[in-house]
């Protein structure tokens, strides 16, 4: 069974790709970084046909380039500087950086090695490709997408209905259905309900008129692990301070969770906490989270109810409203909600990553706050960086 083209648009990904990977264009271009996929879910078989059918998807996915009207669509981002897309209108994914296996058990793995402000840009398209390409010859396509329809029907009733009275964003590329599925469900939210606020997905915000939202991913702050100047437990330091020179303010909310959150708060100081617009919650306890983050702004004497605090961990419409009703009156709330938007069907939705592994061939990692999210390829080095962390929390109670 041979599937139409997948991704059709370079556009067609999360904004925090372009946002982290202009800081690299303008910083750290001699990076070189090694990306690996996993699925998390236990007993999931890839056969010959998803196989061959996800690498055709690759190929085509090297053939595309962007189009004039994309990167003017880019241009006109605010933050999205000239110069970078003059980069893009050069760029485009090179096949030869991505290394697929298919292993006798029906495991799945795929390699992404290369300069690390190429090979960062793989990582949602081909999250896009594996998901589509296991739900289309796994199961009977059409019951699919006529239960995620019925449950897309009951989630805009609870918004019009009152039910629910959040703000949200939708941030379902990574996981979705396909791209049909997501294209109909964010004009839904966008026509139907006055909750959705954007989109993570740049070439839907473009062609719906939405705005674009995304900050950085736990990537971003990984990547000065490998770099050997820079302390493991002060790697936030770095990440916090270019992307500030980066954006001066704009584009500003911070995550929180990459080597824990009690060691980013340690960097997170007053200047930084005035430069930046919010936090980025991912892993951990929320309603815990939002007490930390609360009482670190008004250590500094810093209203909570001007700054934001973003919940984006495996939500569902139940655990965002719960979490408003919580924090509202006390901080500005918003949420980005993926897998519950773009691949709430009668089957289980695939956790599938694909996350930086190493740079400049020194090992990286992340931690969360949440230690079964923890991943990295080197135990000893994963050790050793938790090591780090704990060195410095004890140093500077």
């Amino acid at each position: 069974m041979k599937l139409n083209p997948i991704v059709v648009s370079l556009l067609d990904t999360d904004l925090y790709k372009f946002n982290m990977d202009q800081v690299i264009f303008h910083k750290h271009t001699n990076l070189t970084g090694e990306y690996y996929f996993r699925c998390r879910n236990e007993g999931i078989v890839f056969t010959q046909e998803m196989f061959e059918e996800i690498n055709a998807q690759i190929d085509h996915l090297c053939s595309l380039r962007f189009r004039k009207e994309e990167l003017e669509y880019l241009r006109s981002i605010r933050f999205i500087k000239g110069d970078y897309v003059e980069f893009l209108r050069l760029w485009h994914p090179i096949r030869d950086y991505v290394e697929t296996e298919l292993l006798e058990d029906g495991t799945l793995e795929i390699v992404v090695r290369g300069p690390l402000f190429s090979a960062m840009q793989f990582e949602i398209y081909l999250l896009e490709i594996v998901n589509e390409v296991y739900f289309r010859l796994k199961y009977d396509y059409k019951t699919l997408l006529a239960s995620a329809k019925e449950r897309l029907d009951e989630k805009i009733r609870g918004f019009q209905e009152g039910k629910y009275t959040f703000k949200f964003a939708e941030f379902g590329c990574r996981r979705r259905l396909s791209r049909e599925w997501e294209d109909e469900e964010v004009r839904r939210f966008a026509t139907e309900t006055k909750n959705c606020i954007g989109t993570s997905n740049v070439y839907l915000a473009m062609k719906y008129n939405l705005t674009p939202i995304g900050t950085y991913a736990h990537e971003y702050v990984q990547m000065y692990q490998g770099i050997n100047s820079i302390p493991l437990a002060y790697t936030n330091h770095y990440a916090l301070e270019d992307w500030y020179e980066e954006y001066q303010g704009d584009n500003g909310t911070a995550l929180t969770d990459t080597i824990t959150t009690d060691l980013f708060l340690k960097d997170f100081n007053r200047s930084m906490v005035n430069n930046f617009n919010g936090v980025r919650h991912d892993s951990g306890d929320p309603f815990e989270w939002g007490e930390k983050i609360i009482a670190h702004y008004e250590k500094f004497g810093v209203d909570p109810k001007n700054k934001l605090l973003l919940f984006s961990d495996s939500l569902t419409f139940d655990k965002a409203q719960a979490l408003h009703d919580y924090f509202h009156d006390r901080v500005k709330v918003s949420f980005g909600i993926g897998t519950f938007v773009s691949n709430d069907t009668c089957e289980k939705a695939l956790n599938i990553v694909i996350k930086l592994q190493t740079v400049n061939g020194n090992p990286v990692a992340k931690l969360s706050d949440t230690p079964g999210k923890a991943m990295c390829r080197d135990e000893n080095y994963l050790e050793y960086l938790k090591r780090s962390v704990d060195f410095r929390l004890n140093r500077e109670k």
